[in-house]
């Protein structure tokens, strides 16, 4: 159905969406799981509730959550040149997914620690344990499932966004589709590009689903 070079073409989309997709999701964590504990503990209600702390943080994430991500990748285009060198491509495109996924990774980090239940971590208060042992042993190990699940979620999205930076020349499989797809009118192209973009999307949904279902120790 395909020459060689168009197989070439499809491998290096598949390894760069990949790249992109990884990459920014750890550097997001990096950002975002310390901003979404930093929520969880100033919160009113925390382990140490700071209300001018968590307004800050809380206006930072909702402004960045509101911007669409195409926006915000055109926005930061001037950044992301100063820091990596070019506007353009996969690596330069994980500055924006990083920048968009902090905030949303803090809002789950955020929402996965406020499930946990309250007696538990007052048990922990109770046997001496300090903010920082709550914080690593407890809310971390009772939440785990509630996080896991949040990276796969987060993970799918970020590989929505990557595709999505195709149309300003971000690299992967996304770039391809609308090179081939909608400038030159090659449906076939443009459909296996999508065909492929579902399947990784599958395959990222499900290994973190088994792996959060392992994990569970309420089915246990």
């Amino acid at each position: 159905m395909f020459d060689q070079k168009i197989v070439g073409m499809l491998l290096e989309g598949i390894r760069d969406t990949l790249y992109m997709t990884l990459v920014s999701t750890l550097l997001g964590y990096a950002v975002g799981l310390p901003l979404g504990i930093v929520l969880n503990v100033t919160r009113t209600g925390g382990l140490k509730p700071n209300k001018i702390v968590y307004r800050i943080l809380d206006i930072f994430c909702n402004i960045i959550r509101s911007v669409p991500f195409l926006i915000l990748l055109i926005l930061l285009i001037p950044f992301t040149r100063a820091l990596v060198g070019q506007s353009y491509g996969s690596t330069a495109t994980i500055v924006p997914l990083v920048v968009c996924a902090a905030p949303y990774i803090a809002r789950m980090v955020e929402s996965a620690l406020n499930e946990v239940d309250p007696g538990v971590i007052e048990a922990a208060r109770a046997m001496g344990a300090s903010n920082m042992q709550i914080i690593l042993k407890v809310l971390m190990v009772e939440a785990k499932t509630s996080l896991v699940t949040g990276a796969t979620i987060t993970t799918g999205v970020l590989l929505g966004y990557s595709a999505m930076s195709g149309t300003v020349g971000g690299g992967g499989l996304g770039d391809i589709a609308v090179r081939y797809g909608y400038y030159r009118w090659q449906t076939d192209i443009m459909i296996v590009t999508v065909a492929l973009l579902i399947i990784i999307f599958q395959i990222i949904q499900n290994l973190g689903m088994k792996l959060a279902t392992g994990i569970d120790h309420r089915k246990k």
